[in-house]
Formats: C-alpha cells, sequence, structure tokens
C-alpha cells in the first residue's frame, strides 16, 4: 500500500495515489484551457499561452513529494493506465525524471507495463507539436530582434579515462549562420549507432519568415541531404496523432533494448583561453573575423543504463549494430585489439543487474571559438549549399 497523507500537498498526487478518478477527473477540469495551436499567432499570444501552459505545469508535473516523481509517474508505478490517460490527455511532462533520473515513459518500459507505455507514447507527439506552436511567435520575434552572425563551433575531447579517446571520439565543426528569423547549421556529425559514429553531409534550416518565394510557410524546420539531394519538412504531420500500429511499433521497438541515458555535466567547467608558443592568446579567423580560441575544462559526459527485462543484452545490441552497418564509421582501422579491449572494458555495462548505474568521462579539451555580427557579409543565404559541411550535431557519444 501507499501513504496517500504524505502526497496531500498536491492534490493530483493525492487523487493518483487514492487511486480516486473522480476526484483528479474534478482537479483537471479546473485547470485553465489551452487554445488550438493555430489560434497563437503573435509574441502577445505565444507568452500568454506560455503563462497557461506553465500554470498547468505547477499542477500536474509537482515534484515536491517523495522520490520527486510526478502524478505520471506514480501512475505508472500504480498500474493505473486510466489515471495516465487523463494527466497525459491534460498536457502532463512525461519526460520529466525522478530522483533517480527516469521518465514516466522509462519507468513504464521497465516495469514491462505495455499499456501504460502506449497511452503515453499516444499522446506525446501532438503535445510536443502544442509545446512547438506555442513557443515559435516568441522565438521568431526573439531572433528578428537579435542581430544576425555567422559562428563556428570546433569539438576536440580528450579524456584522462580513455587515453586514445581523442583517436574515436569527433572532431567537428559547427558552421551557423542566422539572418532576421532565420537559422541555418551545417554539419556531418549525425549520431552514434553502438560504438560507430554516423556521418551524414546535411543541413539544418529554421525558416522562422518562411521562403522568398512563399512556397514554405513561415516557422519551418527542413532537412537536406547534399549527398542525396533530399529536403525533408522535418514538421510534416507533427500535429497529427500517431496510428495504434505506430505507437505500437515505438514501444516495442523501446522494450528491446536496455535504456541508457546519457548527461554533461558543466557545473565545474571552466574556459581557458589558448596560447601560443609566446604565452598570448591565440586566434583564429571565422570568415572575416577575428576570434579568440577557448579550452573548455573539467566537463563531465555521464551515462545511466537500465536493465528491461526480456530486451537484449548490450553485447547482443552493439553486434546486431555491427552486423547491420554499411556506412558508419568503425574502429576497425583505428584502434589496435588491446585499445578495442580497454575501450569495451571502460564503457561496458553489467547487463544481468536491474539497478541503474552511471559513469563519468572527464573531457579535458574542447574548443570553442566564435564571432559576433556579420551582417555586412554579402553571401546569400542559400549560397554554398553545395559543399560539404563540417560540423556536428547532439553530442550525445558514450
Amino acid at each position: 500500500g501507499v501513504d496517500a497523507a504524505r502526497y496531500a500537498q498536491s492534490p493530483a498526487h493525492h487523487a493518483v495515489a487514492m487511486q480516486d478518478h473522480a476526484a483528479l477527473r474534478r482537479v483537471l477540469d479546473a485547470l485553465p484551457q489551452a487554445r488550438k495551436p493555430e489560434e497563437i499567432r503573435t509574441e502577445a499570444d505565444s507568452i500568454a499561452e506560455e503563462a497557461r501552459a506553465e500554470a498547468v505545469s505547477a499542477i500536474l508535473d509537482r515534484r515536491d513529494v517523495p522520490g520527486r516523481e510526478t502524478p505520471l509517474h506514480l501512475a505508472v508505478r500504480f498500474g493505473d493506465a486510466a489515471a495516465a490517460e487523463m494527466l497525459m490527455a491534460a498536457g502532463a511532462d512525461w519526460s520529466l525524471q525522478n530522483e533517480h533520473g527516469w521518465s514516466a515513459l522509462q519507468e513504464a518500459i521497465c516495469a514491462r507495463e505495455e499499456a501504460l507505455a502506449r497511452v503515453i507514447v499516444r499522446h506525446y507527439q501532438p503535445l510536443a507539436w502544442a509545446k512547438w506552436c506555442r513557443r515559435l511567435p516568441r522565438v521568431v520575434a526573439a531572433m528578428r530582434r537579435m542581430r544576425d552572425f555567422y559562428m563556428e563551433i570546433t569539438f576536440h575531447f580528450e579524456s584522462s579515462v580513455i587515453p586514445f579517446i581523442s583517436r574515436i571520439a569527433p572532431s567537428d565543426t559547427y558552421r551557423v549562420w542566422k539572418r532576421g528569423a532565420n537559422l541555418r547549421a551545417d554539419m556531418t556529425l549525425a549520431g552514434f549507432d553502438g560504438f560507430k559514429i554516423q556521418r551524414s553531409d546535411q543541413t539544418i534550416l529554421f525558416l522562422g519568415e518562411g521562403s522568398e518565394d512563399g512556397k514554405v510557410p513561415p516557422g519551418s524546420l527542413c532537412m537536406i541531404n547534399h549527398k542525396d539531394k533530399e529536403a525533408m519538412n522535418a514538421l510534416e504531420g507533427a500535429g497529427a496523432p500517431a496510428s495504434e500500429a505506430e505507437v505500437q511499433q515505438e514501444v516495442t521497438a523501446m522494450s528491446q533494448t536496455n535504456i541508457f541515458r546519457p548527461g554533461i555535466d558543466v557545473t565545474q567547467a571552466v574556459l581557458l583561453p589558448q596560447v601560443t608558443w609566446r604565452r598570448q592568446e591565440r586566434t583564429e579567423a571565422v570568415g572575416l573575423w577575428k576570434a579568440k580560441v577557448y579550452d573548455m575544462h573539467h566537463v563531465m559526459v555521464s551515462v545511466k543504463s537500465r536493465r528491461v527485462p526480456g530486451a537484449m543484452t548490450d553485447e547482443e545490441f552493439f553486434s546486431a549494430c555491427n552486423e547491420n552497418d554499411t556506412e558508419s564509421e568503425g574502429f576497425d582501422d583505428v584502434l589496435t585489439d588491446e585499445e578495442k579491449r580497454q575501450l569495451e572494458s571502460a564503457l561496458k555495462m553489467d547487463s544481468s543487474e536491474f539497478e541503474p548505474r552511471e559513469r563519468e568521462i572527464p573531457i579535458e579539451d574542447l574548443s570553442i571559438s566564435g564571432n559576433g555580427e556579420s551582417k555586412h557579409d554579402k553571401k546569400g543565404w542559400f549560397s554554398n549549399w553545395g559543399k560539404r559541411g563540417q560540423t556536428g550535431e547532439d553530442i550525445q557519444w558514450i
């Protein structure tokens, strides 16, 4: 049983703990109603709707309770699909983490509560779309007020834990252009598949003002694959609810592998300027601008893993990744057999344990350079698309 008195300060928690659906319904009915996404057009609309969402979150997503669990976490723990459905329909944030660092969806997957996982997955795409729509006018307005710029960010990794990490970790450069309410980012690092680095010569375009010919509406997010000469609207169909087949496919995929949660701790990070042999601060040219170069020290990259009952072991997962991989960069030509064994030993997770574990890899060197405003650069917004980008996205290599 559970002591419902421990949740007395939160009406939503208390109703879920008591499994009192009528009381929960009264709490939800008292919440301010959201506007339709298509009705939020101006910055004022966006600010007002964000305030409403925060008021709702203060009730639905409270975590000032034992275990820092949201009401949705509690519904998952009790296996209460009806309460989970009511909370998700009201706009509960499924991604919030409890004191152990796990979301309600991850808890449902690890508990093999597929019905509860389907409830959450069924709702999270429409909720994400609603959040995008309510924030978009405010983002576009803020970007219009910002100065235009061009920026490069170069990443280089070293570690005292794994000495050869710089040979296998990505060293890349982000190239970012901002013009008005439009943003362009070129990159080649697409992600990781097991121990493989995924590369893709691609551009991400955020067209806050739309295209000049009017064919692309304002607020569009486009992905461009230069190798295949393909352009895709990343938001196409984003507001439509997923089909039951898609929901089941998503839940099944999550249930087949263990859960990993990467994180980066920069609370102890320091930025130090690079210096030349003359002990002068190092500078580099970024476009037409002279930029200083800094090293970021004491960044901790961590990963938590959690065993999903019945899922593939980590060894089976990485083996499957290697068998199916055709284009990613492997380590066969980079590391010796002994270095491979050291790497696997450092990153290997013991799949026989159910308790989550966390490992940290200190990142000793991360170089950053950037410039200021570049309004006077006459280069067109769509120029040089055919050139290969040299940047990375989402540093989540573990």
